[in-house]
C-alpha cells in the first residue's frame, strides 16, 4: 500500500533551490552548442509535490528544458546526449547519480547508500512548442527509442497541453483543495512503476476539469 502524503515547502525548497544551481551551470556548459530555458512544470510548479512515506523513493521534481535551435541545426540525439552529457559532469558535484535515460526523460537521483535510499531525484524532459495548423499551441518531446536505438522528436500527448488553463478554472471555481485530495488518492491507488508524478499530475487536473 501506499502512503503518499505532500512534502512541505520546507523540506522542498533547498531542494529547489540546488537543482536551479545545477541547472544553471548545465545551460554553461551546453552554450557554446546552443542555449536552453527551463520550467518546473507539474507538481513541482504548484506545491503539490509528494512522498511515499512506505517506500524508499523519496520525492521527485519535474523540469522541461526547451533548447533555443530555431534553425535546426542539431538534431534530437544531439541535443539530449549533449545535455545528458553536461548534467552528468555536473550533477556528482552535487551529490546526484549520472542521468539515467529512459524513454521519455532524464533521471537524476541523490542517493542515500547506507540505507538504499533515494532521498529524492529530478525527471527532465527535452521539449519544442509550436503553434499547430489549427492555430493552437501544441508542443513536442524528444523520445528516446530504445529497440531502434534512436531518438526523436515526439508529439506531447494531448493530456500534458493546455494544463494552466485547467487549473486556473479549477482554482477560480473554488475546486483546487478537491484537485490536490484527488491527486494523493490517484498515487496511493497507482499500481504503474513506469508511469511518472508528471502523468498522475496530467490526468488529476483533466479528469478534475472534464468532471466539472
Amino acid at each position: 500500500m501506499h502512503d503518499f502524503q505532500y512534502v512541505t515547502k520546507k523540506t522542498a525548497a533547498p531542494v529547489k533551490e540546488e537543482l536551479l544551481q545545477l541547472i544553471h551551470e548545465v545551460q554553461d556548459e551546453v552554450r557554446k552548442k546552443f542555449t536552453f530555458r527551463y520550467d518546473f512544470i507539474g507538481s513541482s510548479s504548484r506545491n503539490m509535490i509528494t512522498q511515499d512515506l512506505n517506500s524508499n523513493i523519496g520525492f521527485d521534481f519535474d523540469v522541461n528544458f526547451e533548447v533555443n535551435d530555431d534553425e535546426q541545426k542539431y538534431t534530437p540525439k544531439d541535443i539530449r546526449l549533449t545535455i545528458k552529457r553536461a548534467i552528468d559532469k555536473v550533477a556528482p558535484k552535487y551529490g546526484y547519480s549520472p542521468c539515467e535515460d529512459s524513454t521519455r526523460v532524464l533521471t537524476i537521483k541523490k542517493i542515500d547508500h547506507e540505507r538504499s535510499k533515494i532521498i529524492h531525484s529530478c525527471d527532465i524532459a527535452m521539449v519544442k512548442s509550436f503553434t499547430n495548423a489549427d492555430g493552437v499551441e501544441d508542443q513536442k518531446y524528444i523520445r528516446f527509442e530504445k529497440k531502434q536505438n534512436q531518438y526523436v522528436w515526439a508529439l506531447q500527448p494531448r493530456p500534458f497541453v493546455g494544463l494552466d488553463e485547467k487549473i486556473d478554472w479549477l482554482k477560480e471555481n473554488s475546486l483546487w483543495g478537491e484537485t490536490r485530495d484527488y491527486y494523493i488518492e490517484k498515487k496511493n491507488n497507482n499500481t504503474d512503476l513506469n508511469k511518472h508524478s508528471r502523468s498522475i499530475f496530467a490526468e488529476t487536473i483533466n479528469e478534475m476539469y472534464d468532471k466539472n
